[in-house]
């Protein structure tokens, strides 16, 4: 392969993607609005119209926010590798590195790598930072979810970015130093490396880095810890503790998780959750997360994610050995900086060409949350976790009327209806087995 072909199939492969998202994000935004003014029969006694607006309207603000971010993306990495910002930068970070070190080479160094790889990360960063701020601070202040303050926003990114530096620098390092001494099944190395490094952020998580953002405090006593602890007791299921996090600082929007693995597992409230849902809804939402658990969904993504991992290095050892990866993408790499050339460009361009598993992805994810509902309404009455979904759904503005295909593409969970017709289904299936279980 040339580099004139590779770089003609990245193109053809980003201008197809970009053009494919636009289209089913113009979808999304047409069928939302042109039921806009109908709540759906299922919910018009449930739903008011006021909400269902309401909804409509938020999700034509985000899908609209979202298609200029996906342009903005996607000329940032047209100009990035075809328009040879990275070939620039590659020669200022040189040119500094020889200013601070003359006596050395700037490519042979692990130091110089690292500064390349993280001042294009940081560079990309900044998009993300500023659509974060139009998020938060437009979208979701001008529908009333927002609770965030400024200075707590900016604290987070801070946090967020001391963590990322203390944490990814080490790694990288550590990466690009086997990439050097370990010869050719290197990639073999780093990948047991990866799966050890995330495992290791997954335990230390609940514990050390979590705390820093928010406030984890012990369930009182009460009706609701009291019908958690039986759910948790008639599912066999033990974790740390039962922690309420103090979500509404920053959202109103309502949620609940495990977090941590093994002896580490916590379950975890938002407080916005605990005022917007009954005790009864509080136990369906959490038996659904033990669905989960039990269908050992986690587990299941951890092998997918540990066969990715193995494709993608093995692919990546393959490809930095090919001049017209490098050319293809507008990069020339300087004497001894390969591995960091060749890590930084796969990770770049790799989502472009993995676009079309995204269909497939979503899903695999949310036949998941089929059968996680399927287990809470084995574990409690059906009923219970279809009024918690209707009370979410107004609550956080989600659409009644999402357009089909732009769901089948992008959708983790089940669009509401269809997750809630089945909710109905399984109670009529179930009888009066499931008040036998509580």
């Amino acid at each position: 392969m040339t580099p004139f072909d590779f770089s003609l199939i990245f193109v053809l492969l980003l201008a197809t993607q970009f053009s494919v998202r636009l289209y089913l994000a113009q979808r999304q935004l047409r069928h939302v609005m042109q039921h806009r003014d109908q709540v759906p029969i299922a919910f018009g006694e449930r739903i008011s119209i006021e909400n269902h607006q309401r909804a409509a309207d938020y999700t034509r603000a985000k899908v609209s926010a979202t298609i200029f971010e996906m342009l903005v993306h996607s000329l940032w990495l047209i100009v990035l590798t075809l328009g040879g910002l990275l070939t620039q930068i590659q020669s200022w970070i040189a040119s500094v590195w020889l200013v601070w070190m003359p006596d050395e080479l700037p490519g042979p160094g692990l130091a110089f790598q690292v500064s390349l790889m993280m001042t294009v990360m940081v560079l990309g960063s900044l998009i993300d930072v500023g659509f974060s701020l139009w998020r938060q601070f437009v979208i979701d202040q001008r529908f009333g979810f927002n609770r965030m303050s400024l200075a707590l926003w900016c604290s987070d990114q801070i946090k967020s970015l001391v963590i990322s530096v203390l944490l990814g620098v080490p790694f990288l390092l550590f990466v690009l130093w086997m990439m050097e001494q370990s010869g050719a099944r290197w990639w073999l190395w780093v990948w047991a490396s990866w799966m050890l490094f995330q495992l290791g952020v997954m335990v230390l998580w609940p514990s050390w880095i979590a705390p820093l953002f928010n406030r984890f405090e012990p369930l009182q006593e009460g009706d609701v810890k009291t019908a958690v602890e039986s759910l948790l007791a008639r599912c066999g299921f033990s974790s740390q503790g039962l922690f309420v996090m103090d979500g509404s600082k920053r959202s109103s929007h309502g949620n609940a998780y495990f977090t941590g693995m093994g002896k580490a597992k916590r379950i975890v409230f938002f407080d916005t959750l605990l005022a917007q849902l009954s005790p009864r809804e509080i136990e369906a939402v959490l038996a659904h997360e033990l669905g989960h658990f039990k269908h050992r969904h986690l587990v299941k993504r951890l092998l997918l994610s540990a066969a990715f991992s193995f494709a993608a290095l093995a692919l990546l050892a393959w490809v930095m050995d090919q001049s017209w990866f490098y050319r293809g993408l507008g990069l020339i790499p300087l004497p001894g900086s390969q591995n960091a050339a060749a890590l930084l460009l796969f990770s770049l361009v790799l989502s472009v060409f993995l676009f079309p598993l995204q269909p497939l992805m979503s899903w695999w994810s949310r036949q998941h949350e089929f059968e996680a509902d399927a287990y809470a309404a084995s574990q409690t009455d059906a009923a219970d976790l279809e009024s918690a979904l209707i009370k979410l759904v107004k609550d956080n503005a989600a659409t009644l009327t999402p357009d089909p295909l732009h769901s089948a593409v992008y959708d983790s969970h089940p669009p509401a209806p269809i997750r809630i017709a089945r909710l109905q289904q399984l109670r009529l299936e179930l009888g009066s087995t499931v008040p036998a279980a509580r």
